[in-house]
């Protein structure tokens, strides 16, 4: 069985010379026209206190930005998924951008709690001592068990793999950023009519959620991601967290995701676990049929 595995491993990783995603700019960037002053990035660290949607804007009070400016209040242009998933009074850490105009915007925002953040770094190198003991047999196979795990979502909350327990899930990964319309938009796509069609179905107990390879794709970026599409959040969770955490959930599901350069090279897997947290059926691409993980489903 495992040395199916591995074939089947092999023979996705010939497809990185295929499948190449490339990250999109960042907001603000152009690539003609006359040269501009390059932006600059300062690490920000603070404490939010109010959002403003229709402005766009979060006011931070912010503690001294080395070479920049000393401890103030600021509103500071963000985009609406990190207005949303921001409240007051909560600490975050971000890059403060100052553009070629001289205007300052916030992006890679991240919750800045330190008692959740030590419950994510601690659940983290768990997963990296499991990866490491568990050497070539690192990839698990169908009938095996869903590895733990602790990652933020798109809300910026913290999510414990066992909130999932007594509950089957349907989980891939993903790149918010993936412009292939055959890659993540269709496997997004397809997650999206299979949580249709098991409601439909009558199935009750069944959490959808997809995990992304992108350490840029924040909280705040996987909100706007799930509102652009409309996604039903009820019951479909899009997790990030650490570099380290994402690689070993990788290599732990046999999913194969690098970036070089400006570009994504990597292949697509999509698992169904049952209600003990036993991988009970696999899918790799993106070709696969959402009836026949819902025909999968246990009613």
């Amino acid at each position: 069985m495992k040395s199916n595995a591995r074939g089947v491993i092999f023979g996705l990783s010939c497809l990185l010379a295929l499948a190449g995603c490339h990250r999109t700019g960042k907001p603000g960037t152009t690539s003609a026209g006359p040269a501009q002053p390059p932006e600059r990035r300062y690490a920000l660290t603070g404490e939010v206190i109010s959002g403003d949607a229709a402005g766009h804007t979060l006011r931070v009070h912010h503690e001294d930005i080395a070479d920049l400016m000393p401890s103030m209040t600021m509103d500071f242009a963000a985009t609406p998924g990190d207005i949303a998933v921001t409240k007051p009074g909560q600490r975050i850490r971000a890059d403060l951008v100052r553009d070629a105009k001289g205007e300052f915007r916030l992006e890679n925002v991240w919750p800045d709690d330190r008692t959740a953040a030590a419950t994510v770094a601690a659940s983290a190198q768990a997963l990296r001592q499991d990866t490491l003991i568990r050497g070539r047999s690192a990839y698990r196979e169908v009938g095996e068990t869903l590895p733990d795990f602790t990652l933020y979502d798109q809300t910026g909350q913290v999510v414990q793999s066992r909130r999932f327990q007594g509950k089957q899930i349907m989980l891939n990964f993903i790149y918010t950023r993936c412009p292939v319309a055959t890659m993540c938009p269709a496997a997004t796509l397809s997650m999206i009519a299979t949580q249709r069609l098991a409601r439909e179905a009558g199935v009750k107990d069944i959490e959808f959620v997809s995990i992304s390879f992108d350490p840029t794709d924040t909280p705040g970026v996987l909100k706007d991601y799930a509102d652009a599409r409309g996604i039903d959040t009820g019951n479909f969770s899009f997790l990030t967290g650490p570099e380290g955490a994402i690689k070993d959930l990788l290599t732990q599901f046999g999913v194969i995701a690098e970036f070089d350069g400006g570009v994504a090279k990597h292949t697509l897997a999509t698992l169904l676990i049952d209600r003990n947290g036993k991988i009970i059926h696999r899918a790799d691409a993106s070709g696969w049929l959402p009836q026949d993980f819902v025909a999968k489903m246990r009613k």
